[in-house]
């Protein structure tokens, strides 16, 4: 099939914001005793984008939950952890809160991307490579729309039986 083109919207201040009014661009968090830099990004849903030299052998399993549940965030987060190839090239894995390490996020992808943008760390349009494939990015400096391009695969089929009243 055609790899389709889904829109998300950009908050209005590109980020989460802490009680002092503040954007959390390149802050600091301290998680197991390391310090990582991150930048939260909401795209409706609350992401923490965490860049790093070493992904392929990061130890997701043990500290993605601890960001998830860090006191930073009460209400959990999810977390990408990044790797920027270059201006245009970006890879991602991701742990989302109360489902673990996933193959893809589609809000998490644009996250990273906006996330990227506001570190001056690759330009509006990028491929994201994931454990479960590619996209294409964009942001819109004029819609301030990020714009997700990539394949769909059916991975579940399932019936739920509904008891309700």
């Amino acid at each position: 099939s055609q790899p389709r083109r889904i829109t998300f919207f950009v908050r209005a201040n590109h980020g989460i914001i802490n009680d002092n009014d503040e954007v959390c661009v390149d802050h600091d968090i301290y998680v197991d005793d390391a310090n990582y830099k991150m930048t939260c990004v909401s795209m409706g849903n609350p992401h923490c984008v965490v860049y790093m030299d070493n992904l392929d052998n990061f130890p997701i399993e043990k500290i993605g939950p601890k960001f998830e549940n860090h006191v930073a965030f009460p209400n959990r987060v999810n977390t990408e952890f990044v790797r920027v190839d270059d201006r245009s090239n970006v890879h991602m894995r991701v742990w989302e809160r109360g489902a673990g390490e996933t193959w893809a996020c589609g809000t998490g992808s644009c996250a990273t991307l906006v996330a990227c943008v506001l570190n001056d760390k690759t330009d509006r349009k990028i491929t994201l490579d994931l454990n479960g494939g590619s996209l294409e990015l964009e942001w819109g400096e004029v819609t301030n729309c990020v714009f997700m391009t990539g394949p769909a695969t059916e991975v579940f089929q399932g019936v739920l039986e509904w008891a309700g009243k």
